[in-house]
C-alpha cells in the first residue's frame, strides 16, 4: 500500500517538475510580454505614450528603437502592445503589421506581406498599379471606414530596420515616414535596430519625413538589479496549482540568490555582459539538472552550467594561427609567435576582445579565455571593406564565424 501511495506523490511530484519546466522554459526562450521589464521603464513610459495618441486620438507618429542585441527591444514593444489592447476602445479598431528585415528582403515581399497581415488580399485582387506608393495608398484607403477621422489606425512594427534601408531606393520607408507625416491614415512607424548610425542609412528624402524619435536601450541596471533578475527569472508565479511546492521553490531560489559561489558566478556573468540572453542560457542550463530525485537547484548546478557556457574556447591562440598558416602555406607568411602575440594584444588594447576573467600571474597568455566585442556582421562588414584583405583571411572568417 506504501509503494502505491509513494509511487503516486512521484508521478504528481514528477507533473509539477514538467510545468515548473515548461513555465521557465517559456520564459528564457520567448520574450513574454507577461514578465517584468528591468531598467527600462522611463524608455517604456515614453513608447506607451506614443502609442497611445496613435491608437485613441489617430496621431502618426514614427520612432527608433536602439539598442544592443539583448538589450530588451523586443520585450518592450511587447509589453506596449499588451497594454494597448488591454484598452476596450483601442482593442477592437487597431491593426498591427510586423515585419522583419531578415524575412521581407525587398519592397515586393514586405508589400504582399502587409497586405496579408491586414487581410487585404481580396480588395487588392489583380489590381495593377502605377507605383509602389499608389500600391500601398490604395490598401491604406481601403482600412478607411467612413470619413478620414473614423481610420482605422495602423501601428507597423519594423524588426532588423536597418536592413530595411539597403533595399532599392528605400521606397517602403519613404511611404511609411511620408504618410506618418501627413494627414492621412493614422499609423505609427516603429523600427527596431542594434545600429547606432542608423540614421547615416538613410536617404535624405527618407531621413526629411523621418520624426527623428530614438528611444535608447543600454542596460544601464547595477549589479544588485542583475541579482534581482535572476530571482524573478526563475520564481514561480502565484498562480502555480501545488501551493506548497510553489513556495518551497521560491524558497531555495531565495538561498541560491543569498549563496556566496551563486554570487561570484553571477558577477562574473554581469561583468562580462549584461545580455539577458546569456542569463537565460545560463538558468536553461541549471534547469535541465532538475529531475524527480533531485526537484530543487542548487549551487552546483549553477557551477556546472556556468563551466559549460565558457568552456569552449580554451584554444591556444599560436596553435590556431599555426593550422591556418600551414592550410594556406602558399598565400599566407608564417609570424614567430612574439608577432602572433604582440598583434593579439594590439586587438585586446583597441577593445575588440576582452579576457572573461581577471587574469593571474602565472596565466599563459596563448590559453587565456577571451570574449569577442564585435558582432559578426560588423567583422564580415569590416574585411568586405578593407581593400587589402587576403582571400584566404577573408574565407577563414566567413568559415569561422558561420557556426557562432
Amino acid at each position: 500500500m506504501n509503494s502505491r501511495k509513494s509511487k503516486s506523490n512521484n508521478l504528481i511530484h514528477a507533473e509539477y517538475l514538467s510545468q515548473v519546466q515548461r513555465i521557465l522554459r517559456e520564459r528564457f526562450c520567448h520574450q513574454s510580454p507577461h514578465s517584468n521589464l528591468f531598467g527600462v521603464q522611463v524608455q517604456y513610459k515614453h513608447l506607451i505614450e506614443l502609442l497611445k495618441r496613435t491608437a485613441i486620438y489617430g496621431e502618426s507618429n514614427s520612432v527608433l528603437i536602439i539598442g544592443p542585441r539583448g538589450s530588451g527591444k523586443t520585450m518592450i514593444i511587447n509589453h506596449a502592445l499588451k497594454e494597448l489592447m488591454e484598452i476596450e476602445e483601442v482593442s477592437a479598431n487597431i491593426l498591427q503589421v510586423h515585419l522583419n528585415g531578415l524575412l521581407q528582403i525587398n519592397d515586393n515581399i514586405a508589400l504582399k506581406e502587409i497586405t496579408r497581415q491586414l487581410n487585404l488580399e481580396n480588395v487588392v485582387g489583380d489590381k495593377v498599379f502605377g507605383s509602389f506608393a499608389e500600391n500601398l495608398s490604395f490598401i491604406l484607403e481601403a482600412l478607411k471606414k467612413g470619413d478620414r477621422t473614423s481610420s482605422c489606425p495602423v501601428i507597423f512594427i519594423l524588426d532588423e530596420f536597418d536592413l530595411f534601408a539597403h533595399h532599392k531606393n528605400q521606397t517602403l520607408l519613404y511611404n511609411l515616414f511620408d504618410i506618418s507625416q501627413s494627414a492621412q491614415n493614422p499609423i505609427a512607424v516603429i523600427g527596431l535596430t542594434c545600429r547606432l548610425d542608423i540614421l547615416e542609412l538613410l536617404e535624405k528624402r527618407v531621413k526629411s519625413r523621418f520624426s527623428h524619435r530614438q528611444i535608447h536601450l543600454m542596460n544601464s541596471f547595477g549589479f544588485p538589479q542583475y541579482l534581482k533578475i535572476f530571482k524573478e527569472q526563475l520564481s514561480l508565479p502565484a498562480e502555480f496549482p501545488d501551493k506548497l511546492f510553489a513556495e518551497k521553490w521560491n524558497e531555495s531560489v531565495q538561498c541560491l540568490s543569498e549563496d556566496i559561489s551563486v554570487r561570484e558566478v553571477l558577477q562574473k556573468h554581469f561583468n562580462v555582459s549584461k545580455n539577458l540572453r546569456s542569463l537565460h542560457m545560463l538558468l536553461m542550463l541549471a534547469l535541465s539538472r532538475i529531475t524527480t530525485s533531485h526537484p530543487f537547484l542548487t549551487a552546483a548546478d549553477l557551477m556546472e552550467a556556468n563551466q559549460l557556457c565558457s568552456m569552449d574556447s580554451k584554444a591556444n591562440i599560436v596553435h590556431e594561427f599555426q593550422k591556418f598558416v600551414q592550410r594556406k602555406a602558399h598565400s599566407v607568411y608564417n609570424f614567430e609567435k612574439p608577432i602572433v602575440m604582440k598583434a593579439f594584444e594590439h586587438l585586446q588594447q583597441l577593445e575588440l576582445i576582452r579576457p572573461m576573467e581577471r587574469t593571474s600571474i602565472n596565466a599563459q597568455r596563448e590559453y587565456q579565455l577571451m570574449k569577442l566585442l564585435l558582432d559578426n556582421t560588423q567583422i564580415m562588414n569590416a574585411l568586405q571593406k578593407y581593400p587589402n584583405c587576403p582571400t584566404d583571411v577573408r574565407q577563414w572568417a566567413t568559415s569561422s564565424l558561420s557556426w557562432l
